[in-house]
C-alpha cells in the first residue's frame, strides 16, 4: 500500500512539473519567418492540430513552441488561439516583416511594437476611416481599440537589441546596420502599397509599421489573458516601391527579426 501511494506520489509530481514548466510562444506568417528558428531548435517534436503543425523545443536554452499562422488576420487568430488552448504559452512572440510608415525608416530596420492596432476596423466614409474597437464575443465588452504589447517584453526586447549583431542592409548609398525602434504597428488584410495610404496611417494612428496580423494575435491574447509582444523588420516602406522592395529585403528583414527574437527568448 505504501509502495503504492510512493508511486502515485511521484507520478503526480512528474505530471505537475511538466504542467509547471513556462513555455513562450513563437509566431510567424510566412516560412522565410520561421527559418532561422527553426534552424536553432533543439530536441525538437511536432505536433498537428487542426492541420497546423506545432514544433515544441529548445531555442536558446527555453522551452518553445513555434507555429507558422499563415497570412492574414483570421489564418492569425485561429492559430494564436489553438497554440493557447493546447500549449499555454507563458507569452507569445511574433517574429515578422512588415512595410514601414514612418518615413525615418528603412527597410532592414526593426519596430518592436509598443501597441498594435487595426487599420481597418470600423466604418469606411467618404472622408475617411472612422476606427472602431472590437469587441470580447464573451463578455460583448469592448477591448482597446489599441492593445498594449507586454511592456516588460518590450523592455527586454530594446535591452538585448543594443548587444546584437544583425546583417547590414545594403542600399545605394552602402551598408547600415538596421535601426531597431519602438512604435506602433499596424494590421489590415491587405498589403499597402501607397504614399496615400502610409500618409495617412501616419497621421491618424501615428503608425511606424503596417502588417497583416498583428493586431489578431493582440486581441486574441488580450481576451485570453496572455501577454505578447510584436517584432518586425521592415521588407520595404508601403509605397508604390513596395512590391518590387519586399523581393529585395524580404529575407534579410526575416532574419533580423528572428535574430532579435532569439535574443529576447534567451533571457526568459
Amino acid at each position: 500500500m505504501k509502495k503504492s501511494l510512493l508511486l502515485f506520489l511521484l507520478l503526480f509530481l512528474q505530471i505537475t512539473n511538466i504542467h509547471a514548466q513556462s513555455v513562450t510562444g513563437i509566431l510567424g506568417a510566412f516560412p522565410p519567418e520561421l527559418v532561422l528558428l527553426q534552424s536553432k531548435m533543439e530536441e525538437k517534436q511536432d505536433t498537428i492540430i487542426q492541420q497546423i503543425r506545432f514544433t515544441k523545443g529548445k531555442l536558446n536554452g527555453r522551452q518553445i513552441v513555434l507555429a507558422q499562422t499563415g497570412i492574414g488576420k483570421v489564418n492569425a487568430a485561429i492559430t494564436t488561439t489553438l497554440m493557447i488552448e493546447h500549449f499555454k504559452p507563458r507569452e507569445i512572440v511574433f517574429s515578422g516583416i512588415a512595410g514601414g510608415i514612418d518615413p525615418a525608416l528603412h527597410p532592414g530596420d526593426i519596430v518592436i511594437g509598443t501597441h498594435v492596432t487595426y487599420h481597418d476596423f470600423g466604418m469606411a466614409e467618404d472622408t475617411g476611416m472612422q476606427y472602431w474597437s472590437t469587441k470580447n464575443p464573451a463578455t460583448m465588452l469592448e477591448n482597446p481599440r489599441s492593445f498594449i504589447c507586454d511592456s516588460a517584453l518590450v523592455k527586454k526586447a530594446l535591452a538585448v537589441s543594443t548587444g546584437l549583431t544583425f546583417s547590414k542592409i545594403k542600399r545605394k548609398n552602402g551598408s547600415f546596420e538596421p535601426a531597431v525602434k519602438q512604435g506602433i504597428i499596424v494590421t489590415g488584410d491587405v498589403f499597402v502599397s501607397s504614399e496615400i495610404i502610409t500618409q495617412r496611417l501616419r497621421k491618424e494612428l501615428n503608425a511606424a509599421a503596417t502588417e497583416m496580423e498583428g493586431a489578431a494575435i493582440a486581441q486574441t491574447c488580450y481576451q485570453q489573458n496572455t501577454p505578447f509582444l510584436i517584432i518586425r523588420s521592415l521588407s520595404d516602406n508601403a509605397n508604390d516601391k513596395a512590391q518590387n522592395d519586399i523581393m529585395t529585403f524580404y529575407d534579410i528583414a526575416a532574419h533580423n527579426a528572428a535574430t532579435l527574437v532569439m535574443a529576447v527568448v534567451g533571457k526568459m
